[in-house]
């Protein structure tokens, strides 16, 4: 391995494991700032000792005990923080090699990362600065996933980190999971991060990786600690359950090459029926809990028609299109309807669909979001629109990050252009040709992402 691959391959390991070195690191030292210079100067221990002496068996451990020496140093240097400073003592351990103590297993409440998103979700912070210090401290993303996520300026996420940070510290928010009525106010927030951070993971917002499981994995079991620490909140479980269905897809939503694959091309026998059987349980949870449906039991509700549908002829658009209806009174946005105007268009044909988007082209709130051209662009196609197809096609290719995405837009802009010189040479495009599949059905349906008009 030449030193380049190594230094990819720590960082790769590191960019794993730094939520919870974070976590465990704020937990002791009650310093958002502190804890992430300490685990940043743990990575550059790892970069000058691991490709000598080899990835440790436990790296997060490694890493977690690196940053606590090195915290009880600059303690020793400050003779006023000496309490803090014996009680990391107290729990250093005996070598940076083995795990650190009473580390947490993911199925108690005493999570050292969900207690961090707890801090991060805190009242004291506007929601813009929640988002973005829970997604970089819980989520593991850089700030400039975190950008291009809310389509911001780098600088101005950045700028929203250390105001949260500094918010924080000067609150003297405890780090806790809180209790009684203030967790009840803090709930809705922690939500809408778990799911943002699911989201990055279903459908990375850029590189080369359509998906990001580990993240994926890492908001279902926060999300399932939820369900845990507030058994009677019927949206937990109703995220829980949208999380499990869409889960189920991962592995059939990427081919052998890491390319696209899209829901009506999916071999749904290879959808995992241990999520499916399990969304379908907390979804069953999340209505006992409440009559009414929220945000999170109506997209949950939304999957599991496709979850229980074997084939895509089998898939109950009509219910879709009422329930995106249902969702839309529930939260308006004009991602809603968006996704609303593709089931009406699988459901009702795509002249239906098509006014509808052209409605929200004309109010111009999602002229950056790519998804509304390439939407666009497959219903004109399906019309035998395809010049117009194809500009569409062109346009979310440019507003796309993530390289899978933007190459299929690609692909299907000049598969456009070829049916629109054989229409206009007399000719037939050959058997096979076009994507009977619509762009939008199989991504997540975030019922918290921010309305364009309110994009910070």
């Amino acid at each position: 391995m030449t030193a380049a691959d190594s230094t990819t391959a720590i960082e790769a390991v590191f960019r794993l494991e730094f939520p919870r070195v974070v976590a465990t690191l704020a937990r002791v030292t009650g310093d958002l700032d502190l804890a992430e210079d300490l685990a940043q100067e743990a990575l550059v221990d790892a970069l000058r000792q691991w490709p000598q002496r080899g990835t440790p068996d436990q790296p997060g451990a490694w890493l977690t005990a690196v940053a606590k020496r090195k915290a009880v140093d600059r303690f020793r240097r400050d003779r006023t923080l000496a309490a803090k400073y014996a009680l990391l003592a107290a729990g250093e351990g005996n070598g940076v090699t083995s795990a650190p103590p009473d580390a947490p297993d993911g199925t108690t409440i005493d999570d050292d990362r969900l207690r961090l998103v707890f801090v991060a979700c805190h009242p004291v912070l506007p929601v813009a600065g929640r988002l973005a210090l829970t997604l970089r401290l819980v989520g593991g993303l850089t700030t400039t996933e975190i950008a291009r996520a809310y389509v911001t300026a780098e600088a101005t996420i950045a700028q929203r980190i250390v105001r949260a940070k500094r918010a924080i510290a000067a609150a003297g928010v405890p780090f806790e999971v809180p209790e009684g009525d203030e967790r009840v106010r803090r709930l809705s927030s922690v939500l809408e991060v778990v799911y943002l951070i699911y989201n990055e993971g279903y459908t990375a917002t850029s590189g080369h990786d359509w998906i990001r499981e580990e993240l994926c994995t890492e908001a279902l079991r926060l999300g399932r600690v939820l369900a845990g620490l507030v058994p009677d909140e019927a949206e937990v479980h109703g995220l829980v359950a949208l999380m499990e269905f869409q889960s189920s897809r991962l592995q059939a939503r990427v081919g052998p090459a890491g390319e696209m694959v899209l829901l009506a091309e999916q071999d749904r026998r290879r959808w995992d029926r241990l999520h499916i059987s399990r969304g379908e349980a907390a979804l069953r949870r999340a209505g006992e809990r409440s009559p009414r449906r929220g945000r999170y039991a109506l997209q949950a509700a939304i999957a599991a028609c496709h979850a229980r549908a074997f084939r895509i002829e089998e898939t109950d658009w009509d219910r879709i299109a009422a329930l995106y209806a249902e969702l839309a009174e529930v939260m308006p946005s004009p991602i809603v309807e968006l996704n609303r105007a593709v089931a009406i268009g699988m459901a009702r044909g795509a002249e239906s669909a098509l006014w509808r988007v052209d409605q929200l082209v004309k109010m111009g709130v999602l002229d950056r979001y790519h998804l509304l051209h390439s939407v666009r662009g497959d219903l004109l196609a399906k019309l035998d629109r395809h010049e117009e197809a194809a500009a569409a096609f062109e346009r979310a290719a440019t507003l796309a990050q993530n390289e899978p995405e933007r190459a299929l837009t690609r692909r299907r802009a000049a598969e456009s252009r070829a049916r629109a010189a054989l229409t206009h040479g007399g000719g037939s495009p050959p058997r096979g040709w076009g994507h009977p599949e619509h762009q939008d059905a199989d991504q997540p349906h975030s019922p918290d992402e921010p309305d364009p008009r309110q994009w910070p």
